[in-house]
């Protein structure tokens, strides 16, 4: 018979590994996983209580709050203020980063970044939507955080995860040393550790892109999916079309079977639509780790600067070669327009 690991006793056994952290990032993690929890027991029951549709308030992103994202933001925010390991939270629900300046947490040395609810346009029709965060360490040492301490490039992330709530509730994290995944056992109320070093395969066979902008994509991306639809038995395509328009699901089904996750830059959304801090970052620091690729067409999204809080991007990650693939077909396209110009 296995020995059930929880959440709590890996990140113990794991905290050797941050000598500088002293126990801090492995409390702050434990806090993140049970604010995780407590949103899970609401969205299992939405359904049954006055927790479904809209709160009548605007995000920052001028779109519509559902309400449970405010619910969502509220728990993780509360649990990250009391647990003292954090100085500053970044949420994509607010306009500007809220500073924790308790006794406590005025000298703590991480910085969160998080999107509360992931794919919230899906919460009405019973779709698998997410968390997603990322942590950083503070780079400056005196007096008050400093928005530059949020702004840091993907590549400085000390952890990044996500959690996904669906048939079954998944946290899924990387602190820089492979990924690993954890689901949630509603009998004992806890993260048991059920996927242990995730890798995404080499070569996928899935796609996941909003096909209904397709006459908006850039000629690369078309080119790309046109090679995804042809008939090739070597290469096993045509590949299959999965798009479920929430990050957390796309990316996290892709993780495990193999796949890339298309979010182009399109006329409606010219420097491209998903949150670079909240929402690209960590879902790339993840890929990263096991063992797939992240870019945004140009460069890797890992090493792009952010220069505002609620920056977009497009981004492509998953599967190593299909990414490739993809920056060739890109690549073609550029060579094409500079021969023409």
């Amino acid at each position: 018979m296995s020995v059930v690991k929880t959440l709590g006793q890996f990140i113990i056994e794991k905290q050797a590994d941050f000598p500088y952290a002293k126990g801090e990032l492995s409390r702050l993690l434990r806090d993140i996983g049970i604010a995780a929890k407590i949103v899970n027991r609401e969205v299992n029951k939405a359904g049954l209580v006055d927790i479904l549709g809209d709160a009548g308030t605007i995000n920052i992103q001028g779109e519509g709050q559902k309400k449970l994202d405010v619910y969502a933001n509220e728990q993780f925010i509360s649990a990250l203020r009391s647990g003292g390991e954090c100085c500053v939270v970044a949420s994509e629900e607010h306009d500007d980063c809220i500073y924790i300046e308790s006794e406590i947490s005025k000298n703590a040395k991480y910085i969160v970044a998080i999107d509360p609810l992931d794919g919230s346009s899906n919460i009405d029709v019973n779709v698998a939507i997410g968390t997603i965060f990322s942590i950083y360490r503070r780079q400056s040492t005196n007096g008050k955080a400093l928005i530059s301490d949020v702004l840091q490039k993907g590549s400085r992330q000390v952890a990044a995860g996500y959690i996904i709530y669906g048939s079954s509730t998944m946290l899924v994290y990387t602190t820089g040393k492979g990924v690993n995944g954890f689901t949630l056992d509603p009998s004992i109320g806890e993260f048991c550790l059920s996927h242990p070093n995730m890798t995404i395969p080499k070569e996928g066979h899935i796609y996941s892109i909003n096909e209904g902008n397709y006459v908006h994509f850039p000629q690369g991306v078309k080119d790309y999916i046109k090679y995804c639809q042809e008939e090739d038995v070597a290469t096993k395509r045509p590949y299959t079309s999965r798009y479920i328009g929430s990050m957390v699901a796309d990316i996290h089904r892709n993780l495990i079977k193999g796949g890339i996750f298309l979010y182009p830059v399109s006329a409606a959304y010219p420097k491209g639509k998903l949150r670079l801090v909240y929402e690209c970052n960590p879902m790339a620091f993840i890929l990263e780790q096991a063992g797939g690729g992240a870019t945004d067409g140009f460069n890797r999204i890992l090493d792009l600067t952010p220069l505002k809080l609620h920056q977009r991007s497009a981004i492509f990650l998953g599967s190593e070669l299909m990414v490739l693939k993809l920056m060739d077909c890109l690549n073609q396209t550029n060579k094409e327009k500079k021969q023409v110009s």
